[in-house]
Formats: C-alpha cells, structure tokens, sequence
C-alpha cells in the first residue's frame, strides 16, 4: 500500500461515537486517514498540527479519519480525543483490520492522502511536512470529481 495512484482499500472505519463509516461516504472527498496511538509520543505531538490542518481545510471539503491502533484501548482513545476536543473523526481498529488493509501499518503516525476518485495520492510515516501536505490537499480538493 505505498504506491501512489493505488486504489485506497475499501475499509467500514467505526467511530469512537459508534458512527460506521463506508467507502461510499467518502467518494469524491479528499480525506486524510491517519493512524495514530496514545502511547505513541510522535503521534501526540502530531495530532494537533492534524486538528489544525483540519479546522483550516474542511470547509473547503477536506475529511480526516483518525485510525488508534488495535492495541490502544478503546476507553483511553475517547479519554484522549474529548480531552483534547479532536475536530475531525477517530475511529478505533479492535482487530487492527484496517490497519492490515491499508499495507499492515504497524509505525505510527502514518497518514494516507487519499484523492477524490479513491486513490492514494502520498503515504507519510513519521510527521509529515505540514505546509507540503496542506498545499497537496488543497490541490486535490480543487481537482474535479
């Protein structure tokens, strides 16, 4: 799952909320799928520069799923999400299927931008340089569906 222009595997995410989330919600959206742990220190440093990415980029149609592993417990993700008023989804991964799905991600963080038409435009391990993935989102999310 690290080519670009790879079709995004078609995962059902689970929200913390209790909120399913099929591939059809996500067609003709850009979306970010980054997965993430609580104990993951590089993670919670990146979260809020992802929270800010977000709150800056979704008006213009930008959707963020946040992955926790299936080792973190479901009850600390939901602490650490409404602690820190996380403004985009987090979905938890009890069986790690969809961290197996997208090319078995076992480093965290690593995010996915993921195009429109489904495909994966760029894979980040580690944090990604916030000013070139904004300037890369923002140019898929003028491309047309």
């Amino acid at each position: 799952m690290s080519g670009s222009g790879q079709r995004a595997p078609q995962v059902t995410f689970t929200t913390i909320q209790g909120e399913v989330i099929i591939p059809k919600d996500l067609d003709g959206k850009v979306t970010l799928v980054n997965f993430w742990a609580t104990d993951c220190e590089p993670c919670l440093v990146e979260l809020p520069r992802l929270a800010a990415t977000h709150n800056r980029l979704r008006s213009l149609g930008l959707q963020t799923v946040a992955v926790a592993m299936a080792h973190d417990r479901p009850d600390r993700v939901i602490a650490y999400a409404q602690q820190h008023a996380l403004p985009f989804k987090v979905a938890i991964d009890p069986q790690g299927e969809v961290a197996r799905q997208f090319g078995d991600i076992s480093f965290t963080p690593t995010t996915f931008l993921i195009d429109k038409h489904g495909r994966i435009v760029r894979r980040w391990q580690g944090e990604p340089d916030y000013g070139a993935l904004e300037r890369l989102v923002e140019q898929k999310l003028e491309a047309k569906a």
